[in-house]
C-alpha cells in the first residue's frame, strides 16, 4: 500500500509539472520526424517514417489515412512516447515530450484504441475513473467527474456504474474507454481506430456521438482510421500517408474533389461502382 500511494504521489506531482510547463494548450507538431526499427544483422533496420512534418491547432480534429503499414499508428504514438522518433521532434504546446516523464505524459494526453483497454475485474465507474485515481482525486470528486464523462460519452452512470465490461455490449465498451480517456480533461486526445471492431450501425451511431461530443469539449483530436467517410464525418482535416510519407494534407471538403493520384486511388478504392 505504501510503494502505491508513493507511486501516486510521484504522477501527481510529474502531472502538476506538465501542466504548468504549458501544455494545456494543446497544439501538437511533428518536426522532421522519422522512425526506423532497430538495425539487426541482416542491415539497416527499415524506416517506416520518414520527414514528417506536421502541426495539429489546438481544439482542431486532424484524421490520419493510408493503407495497412503506412506508419500511421507509429506516427500516433509519438505524441504519448509509446514510440520515440529515432529522428525529428515531437511537440505539444511548443513543448518536446522528449523532455518529459513518459507517465506524466501519457497522464495528460486522452487514448482511445480499438479494443478499448478496460479492466475486466473493474466496475464501468472504476473503469471510467482510472485516470482520476491515478492522479489522487478523492473518492467523492472522482465520481462526479465520472459521471460527467459518462454522460458525455452516453452511458448513464446510474444504470451502468456498477456493472462490469463482459456486461457490456462492445458500442458501450468503447464508451466507456471514451469517458476513461477524458475523465483528467486532457487537452490532446489520440483515437486509434476506435471503431474498428463495431458493426456499420454500431459504429454510424458512436461517430454521431462523437462529432457531437468533439463539439462541446473541444479537444486536439489526432484519429487514425482507415475508414474515408468516418474520417470525412468527423475531421476537419484528413492526412494521407504512403511508405512513411506524408503524400497529401487536406481540407476535409477538398478530399473527393482532389486530384492528387495517392488520394484519387484511395477514394476510388472505396468508393467503387457497383455494376450489375
Amino acid at each position: 500500500m505504501k510503494a502505491r500511494e508513493s507511486l501516486f504521489r510521484r504522477i501527481r506531482t510529474g502531472f502538476c509539472k506538465f501542466a504548468e510547463s504549458g501544455m494545456v494548450e494543446g497544439s501538437v507538431e511533428f518536426a522532421k520526424v522519422s522512425y526506423a526499427l532497430p538495425s539487426s544483422a541482416s542491415g539497416e533496420g527499415r524506416v517506416l517514417l520518414r520527414d514528417v512534418s506536421l502541426k495539429l491547432e489546438a481544439g482542431t480534429t486532424t484524421a490520419l489515412l493510408g493503407r495497412s503499414g503506412s506508419g500511421k499508428t507509429t506516427l500516433l504514438r509519438m505524441v504519448n512516447g509509446l514510440v520515440r522518433p529515432t529522428g525529428g521532434e515531437v511537440m505539444v504546446s511548443g513543448v518536446g515530450v522528449g523532455g518529459v516523464d513518459p507517465v506524466t505524459l501519457r497522464r495528460g494526453i486522452g487514448y482511445v484504441i480499438q479494443e478499448t483497454g478496460l479492466f475486466p475485474h473493474m466496475t464501468v465507474e472504476r473503469n471510467a475513473g482510472m485516470a482520476l485515481e491515478l492522479a489522487g482525486w478523492d473518492r467523492d470528486r472522482a465520481r462526479e467527474r465520472v459521471k460527467v464523462v459518462l454522460g458525455l460519452a452516453g452511458v448513464s452512470y446510474d444504470e451502468f456504474g456498477e456493472r462490469y465490461p463482459w456486461q457490456l455490449s462492445g458500442g458501450q465498451r468503447q464508451r466507456v474507454g471514451l469517458a476513461r480517456a477524458l475523465g483528467i480533461d486532457p487537452p490532446v486526445l489520440l483515437m486509434d481506430e476506435p471503431f474498428g471492431a463495431l458493426d456499420p450501425l454500431t459504429r454510424a451511431e458512436m461517430q454521431t456521438m462523437l462529432r457531437d461530443l468533439l463539439g462541446k469539449v473541444k479537444k486536439t483530436v489526432l484519429l487514425v482510421t482507415h475508414d474515408l467517410d468516418e474520417a470525412l464525418y468527423l475531421a476537419g482535416r484528413v492526412v494521407f500517408l504512403e511508405a512513411g510519407e506524408v503524400v497529401a494534407d487536406l481540407v476535409a471538403g477538398d478530399v473527393l474533389g482532389s486530384m492528387n493520384p495517392h488520394v484519387v486511388d484511395y477514394v476510388s478504392a472505396v468508393h467503387r461502382a457497383v455494376h450489375v
